[in-house]
Protein backbone atom coordinates (compact mmCIF):
# COMPACT_ATOMS: atom_id res chain seq x y z
CA UNK A 1 0.00 0.00 0.00
CA UNK A 2 2.82 2.38 0.95
CA UNK A 3 4.62 1.74 -2.38
CA UNK A 4 1.40 2.32 -4.31
CA UNK A 5 0.89 5.73 -2.64
CA UNK A 6 4.42 6.77 -3.54
CA UNK A 7 3.81 5.76 -7.15
CA UNK A 8 0.54 7.72 -7.29
CA UNK A 9 2.18 10.77 -5.67
CA UNK A 10 5.04 10.64 -8.19
CA UNK A 11 2.61 10.37 -11.11
CA UNK A 12 0.58 13.34 -9.85
CA UNK A 13 3.78 15.37 -9.39
CA UNK A 14 4.94 14.63 -12.92
CA UNK A 15 1.48 15.47 -14.27
CA UNK A 16 1.12 18.85 -12.60
CA UNK A 17 4.75 20.02 -12.83
CA UNK A 18 4.30 21.48 -16.36
CA UNK A 19 1.18 23.35 -15.21
CA UNK A 20 3.00 24.87 -12.26
CA UNK A 21 6.01 25.79 -14.40
CA UNK A 22 3.92 27.68 -16.93
CA UNK A 23 1.96 29.49 -14.23
CA UNK A 24 4.98 30.78 -12.29
CA UNK A 25 5.84 34.45 -12.90
CA UNK A 26 9.11 35.06 -14.69
CA UNK A 27 9.16 31.69 -16.45
CA UNK A 28 9.59 32.08 -20.19
CA UNK A 29 6.98 30.00 -21.96
CA UNK A 30 6.89 31.80 -25.27
CA UNK A 31 7.34 32.96 -28.12
CA UNK A 32 8.86 33.26 -31.62
CA UNK A 33 11.89 33.85 -33.84
CA UNK A 34 12.99 33.79 -37.48
CA UNK A 35 14.10 30.25 -38.22
CA UNK A 36 14.78 30.67 -41.96
CA UNK A 37 17.07 32.10 -43.12
CA UNK A 38 18.62 31.38 -39.74
CA UNK A 39 18.48 34.41 -37.45
CA UNK A 40 21.28 35.09 -35.01
CA UNK A 41 19.38 33.33 -32.22
CA UNK A 42 18.71 30.35 -34.52
CA UNK A 43 22.44 30.17 -35.23
CA UNK A 44 23.09 30.16 -31.47
CA UNK A 45 20.52 27.40 -30.92
CA UNK A 46 22.18 25.31 -33.64
CA UNK A 47 25.60 25.80 -32.03
CA UNK A 48 27.00 27.53 -35.14
CA UNK A 49 28.08 30.55 -33.08
CA UNK A 50 29.11 30.46 -29.44
CA UNK A 51 26.44 32.30 -27.44
CA UNK A 52 25.19 32.48 -23.89
CA UNK A 53 21.67 31.83 -22.63
CA UNK A 54 20.03 32.51 -25.99
CA UNK A 55 21.25 29.07 -27.12
CA UNK A 56 18.52 27.52 -24.97
CA UNK A 57 15.72 30.00 -25.69
CA UNK A 58 15.95 31.45 -29.22
CA UNK A 59 12.26 32.31 -29.06
CA UNK A 60 12.67 34.67 -26.09
CA UNK A 61 14.13 37.86 -27.59
CA UNK A 62 11.31 40.05 -26.34
CA UNK A 63 11.32 43.75 -25.55
CA UNK A 64 9.19 46.88 -25.71
CA UNK A 65 7.80 47.79 -29.13
CA UNK A 66 9.74 50.36 -31.13
CA UNK A 67 13.31 49.17 -30.52
CA UNK A 68 15.85 48.65 -33.32
CA UNK A 69 18.24 46.18 -31.71
CA UNK A 70 18.85 42.50 -32.32
CA UNK A 71 18.57 41.81 -28.57
CA UNK A 72 15.26 43.65 -28.16
CA UNK A 73 16.97 45.64 -25.39
CA UNK A 74 17.32 42.46 -23.32
CA UNK A 75 20.70 42.56 -21.53
CA UNK A 76 20.73 38.74 -21.21
CA UNK A 77 20.95 38.53 -25.01
CA UNK A 78 23.23 41.54 -25.70
CA UNK A 79 25.65 39.39 -27.72
CA UNK A 80 23.04 39.33 -30.51
CA UNK A 81 23.87 43.02 -31.06
CA UNK A 82 27.57 42.24 -31.68
CA UNK A 83 28.08 42.45 -35.46
CA UNK A 84 31.62 41.04 -35.08
CA UNK A 85 30.61 37.76 -33.42
CA UNK A 86 31.08 35.60 -36.54
CA UNK A 87 27.47 35.32 -37.68
CA UNK A 88 26.99 33.24 -40.82
CA UNK A 89 25.43 35.15 -43.70
CA UNK A 90 22.95 33.22 -45.85
CA UNK A 91 23.36 33.72 -49.61
CA UNK A 92 20.17 35.14 -51.10
CA UNK A 93 18.87 37.04 -54.11
CA UNK A 94 17.05 40.36 -53.94
CA UNK A 95 13.89 38.70 -52.63
CA UNK A 96 13.97 36.64 -49.43
CA UNK A 97 11.34 34.50 -47.71
CA UNK A 98 11.56 34.90 -43.93
CA UNK A 99 9.92 32.18 -41.82
CA UNK A 100 8.91 32.77 -38.21
CA UNK A 101 8.58 29.78 -35.87
CA UNK A 102 6.36 30.23 -32.82
CA UNK A 103 6.40 28.41 -29.48
CA UNK A 104 3.55 30.54 -28.10
CA UNK A 105 1.29 32.32 -30.52
CA UNK A 106 0.17 35.77 -29.46
CA UNK A 107 -2.38 37.79 -31.35
CA UNK A 108 -0.37 39.75 -33.88
CA UNK A 109 -0.48 43.41 -34.80
CA UNK A 110 2.10 43.17 -37.60
CA UNK A 111 5.54 42.06 -38.72
CA UNK A 112 8.16 44.62 -39.76
CA UNK A 113 11.45 44.24 -41.61
CA UNK A 114 14.28 46.80 -41.54
CA UNK A 115 17.54 47.28 -43.42
CA UNK A 116 19.47 49.81 -41.37
CA UNK A 117 16.96 52.45 -40.27
CA UNK A 118 14.71 51.93 -43.29
CA UNK A 119 11.58 49.80 -43.01
CA UNK A 120 11.50 47.69 -46.17
CA UNK A 121 8.34 45.67 -45.49
CA UNK A 122 5.35 45.41 -43.17
CA UNK A 123 2.77 42.64 -43.05
CA UNK A 124 -0.49 42.79 -41.09
CA UNK A 125 -1.15 40.12 -38.49
CA UNK A 126 -4.88 40.91 -38.54
CA UNK A 127 -5.01 40.98 -34.73
CA UNK A 128 -5.22 37.18 -34.87
CA UNK A 129 -3.17 34.32 -33.50
CA UNK A 130 -0.76 33.02 -36.15
CA UNK A 131 -0.32 29.37 -37.15
CA UNK A 132 2.84 27.58 -35.86
CA UNK A 133 4.90 29.14 -38.69
CA UNK A 134 4.43 32.25 -40.84
CA UNK A 135 6.42 33.21 -43.95
CA UNK A 136 6.82 36.58 -45.66
CA UNK A 137 8.44 37.32 -48.99
CA UNK A 138 10.48 40.54 -48.70
CA UNK A 139 12.08 42.50 -51.54
CA UNK A 140 15.44 43.88 -50.39
CA UNK A 141 15.54 46.52 -53.12
CA UNK A 142 18.81 47.41 -54.80
CA UNK A 143 21.18 46.40 -52.00
CA UNK A 144 23.99 43.91 -52.46
CA UNK A 145 26.76 42.43 -50.36
CA UNK A 146 26.53 41.64 -46.67
CA UNK A 147 23.36 42.99 -45.05
CA UNK A 148 21.62 42.66 -41.69
CA UNK A 149 17.82 42.55 -41.63
CA UNK A 150 15.98 43.26 -38.38
CA UNK A 151 12.68 41.35 -38.25
CA UNK A 152 10.09 42.40 -35.66
CA UNK A 153 6.91 40.59 -34.57
CA UNK A 154 4.65 43.19 -32.94
CA UNK A 155 2.22 41.62 -30.51
CA UNK A 156 -1.38 42.90 -30.42
CA UNK A 157 -2.23 41.91 -26.84
CA UNK A 158 0.92 43.15 -25.02
CA UNK A 159 3.15 46.26 -25.25
CA UNK A 160 6.02 44.04 -26.43
CA UNK A 161 7.53 42.76 -29.64
CA UNK A 162 9.91 39.95 -30.56
CA UNK A 163 13.16 40.74 -32.38
CA UNK A 164 15.41 38.76 -34.71
CA UNK A 165 18.39 39.83 -36.82
CA UNK A 166 19.22 37.87 -39.94
CA UNK A 167 22.60 38.17 -41.66
CA UNK A 168 22.47 37.90 -45.45
CA UNK A 169 24.86 37.92 -48.38
CA UNK A 170 22.82 39.51 -51.18
CA UNK A 171 23.67 38.97 -54.83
Amino acid sequence: MKGKRKLVAAAVGVGIAPLIATALPGVANAHGYVSSPPSRQAQCAQGWVSCGQIKWEPQSVEGPKGLRSCSGGNARFAELDDDNKGWRATRVGRTVTFTWTFTARHRTSNYEYYLGNQRIAVFSGGNTQPPPTVSHQVNLGGVSGRQKVLAIWNIADTPNAFYACVDLQVG
